[in-house]
This record gives structure tokens, C-alpha cells and sequence, in this order.
């Protein structure tokens, strides 16, 4: 018996997928059969994904809110797409784009019209991931050339720093014990006794 499958993706954990499940719904995609992964598009490595490809067989549907909830990696796209249509034999509906509807047009034409949209499409998903990484590091660089710092802030020195380090520039306390009695690691005191202009 024909089955009607619907994936959705969300990058993230804090994302919602209702959108996707109410589209789903509305497509008539039973409940059961909807597949849901909460992680990154950027290869296929998702498990209600690898699970969803061992259930669908010949002439079974699997829809798609948007091809970029299949994958974000054009070639890796173009390569499910292949493997689900030519050699499972799966129809696939993507909803956002009705051009990609491999249950219409199964004729040259059609067929050729789909791979097209589908390559446009992908290549187009692909290039707007890379920008994105491309504005991030740019807008990383401005601010780091602005003197923004990156990363976790430094820790504020204790009040009785100086006299602990005093102590252990004396030779009165070993390092392990001038960090433990400022409340720090001993890699954090070293550290801050490397970055003293001058050290004793």
C-alpha cells in the first residue's frame, strides 16, 4: 500500500516545527508518518531521516515543507534527490515549490523542468549558507579591528592579589597555594603573573 511521509527539520532544538507540522497536516501527511529532526541541514547524517529513507519504498510520497529542510549542501541535495527518485523510486512533493512535484510531469519535459528547478534551487540555498558564514566572519573581523573581544570574559583579580602574589614572588607560597587561596586555578594565577609587566 502507498504511504504518505512528511520530514521536517528544525537546525536547532530551540526551533518550533509547528509550521512545518501544520503544513504536513494540511497536505492530508497522516500524523505516524511524519518524521522530525531537530539538527543541522548540513549533510544527511540525521536519524529520523536515515530511518525514514529505510521505510519508503516504490511509489510512496515523501514531502517537504522547503528544499532546504531536506539538506543545505547543494551537492548532497542533488544526490538524495537522485537516490530517492531514481533508484527508490520515491515521488516527492516540496510544498513551497510546486514546480518540484515529481508526481506531475513525468514526461521528458516535466522531468527536466524538475531537475532544473531543483539544481537552481539547491545551488541557491547553498550560496545563501555561504554568505551568511562569508558576514559572519567579516562582522567578526570589523568588531575584533573595533577592539571588541571574542570569548569568555576575563576573571577579575581578587582584592588580596597583590599580596598573594607578593607572597609567592618571596618564595613564602608555591603557586598551587597562592591559587587556592585566591579561589582560582593554577593555570588562571600563572596566567595573570604572565600578563604582570612586572612579574616580582
Amino acid at each position: 500500500m502507498q504511504q504518505v511521509y512528511g520530514y521536517i527539520r528544525v537546525s536547532t532544538r530551540d526551533q518550533n516545527e509547528e509550521r512545518q507540522v501544520i503544513a504536513m497536516r494540511e497536505f492530508g501527511v497522516p500524523e505516524e508518518n511524519m518524521v522530525i529532526d531537530k539538527q543541522s541541514g548540513k549533510n544527511f547524517a540525521r536519524p529520523g531521516y536515515r530511518r525514514l529513507v529505510k521505510k519508503l519504498k516504490p511509489a510512496d510520497t515523501l514531502v517537504i515543507k522547503s528544499i532546504d529542510r531536506l539538506g543545505r549542501n547543494y551537492d548532497d541535495v542533488l544526490e538524495q534527490w537522485r537516490l530517492l527518485t531514481k533508484e527508490k523510486q520515491v515521488d516527492i512533493v516540496v510544498l513551497d515549490m510546486p514546480l518540484l512535484d515529481t508526481r506531475k510531469g513525468r514526461d521528458l519535459i516535466g522531468t527536466l523542468i524538475s531537475d532544473i528547478v531543483l539544481q537552481l534551487l539547491s545551488y541557491v540555498a547553498q550560496t545563501e549558507r555561504e554568505f551568511i558564514h562569508q558576514r559572519q566572519a567579516e562582522g567578526i573581523a570589523a568588531a575584533k579591528a573595533r577592539g571588541v573581544k571574542f570569548g569568555r570574559r576575563p576573571k577579575n583579580r581578587p582584592a588580596d592579589y597583590e599580596i598573594i602574589k607578593k607572597a609567592w614572588c618571596e618564595g613564602s607560597l608555591s603557586a598551587r597555594a597562592a591559587s587556592q587561596q585566591l579561589g582560582v586555578t593554577h593555570r588562571t594565577f600563572m596566567k595573570w603573573i604572565g600578563q604582570d609587566n612586572s612579574k616580582c
